[in-house]
C-alpha cells in the first residue's frame, strides 16, 4: 500500500490474531525488505530480512512511532519569486504532517528570507520548526 502521508510502503496480511507486515527500509541505500510478525496487540514477535541494525530500527520505528519530515513551501510578500521553500528539520509525528501542511498555506513572510532562517520556531507547542531551506531577495 502507497502511504500518501509519509514515504514508506508498507504490505499486510493478518492471519489470526498476528498480522505480518513488509516494509522497505529507507534508512541506508540497500533498500531492505524487513518483514515483521505482528501479535494481538501491535507487539512486535520477530523482525527479519534486514541486512543490518538500521533496518530493524526503522521498522521498530515505523511501527511505534512513525515520524516524517516535512518539505513544503510557503508565500513570500515582496520577493523575486511568491514562494520559498521551507521544511521540517527534525522528523515530527507522522499523523500531523497533513495538520502542518494546511496551516504552512495560512504563512506568509516579507522577503528577503535567508536559508536557515527559522519561520516558525515551536509550531502549536510541539517543539516542531519551519525552517526556509531557499533563498528569496526582495525586488
Amino acid at each position: 500500500m502507497d502511504d500518501r502521508t509519509g514515504g514508506t510502503r508498507s504490505m499486510e496480511t493478518k492471519e489470526g490474531d498476528f498480522r505480518t507486515r513488509t516494509d522497505i527500509c529507507l534508512r541506508c541505500p540497500q533498500g531492505c525488505e524487513v518483514r515483521t510478525i505482528l501479535g494481538a496487540n501491535d507487539e512486535i514477535m520477530e523482525i527479519n530480512g534486514n541486512r543490518c541494525k538500521l533496518g530493524r530500527e526503522y521498522v521498530e520505528q515505523e511501527i511505534r512511532d512513525p515520524r516524517r519530515v516535512l518539505p513544503t513551501s510557503i508565500r513570500v510578500r515582496g520577493g523575486e519569486r511568491p514562494l520559498v521553500s521551507v521544511w521540517t528539520p527534525e522528523p515530527m509525528p507522522k499523523g500531523m504532517l497533513l495538520e502542518l501542511a494546511k496551516d504552512s498555506r495560512k504563512i506568509e513572510v516579507d522577503a528577503p528570507v535567508h536559508v536557515g532562517d527559522v519561520i516558525v520556531d515551536n509550531w502549536r507547542d510541539t517543539g516542531v520548526r519551519l525552517v526556509a531551506s531557499a533563498e528569496v531577495l526582495a525586488t
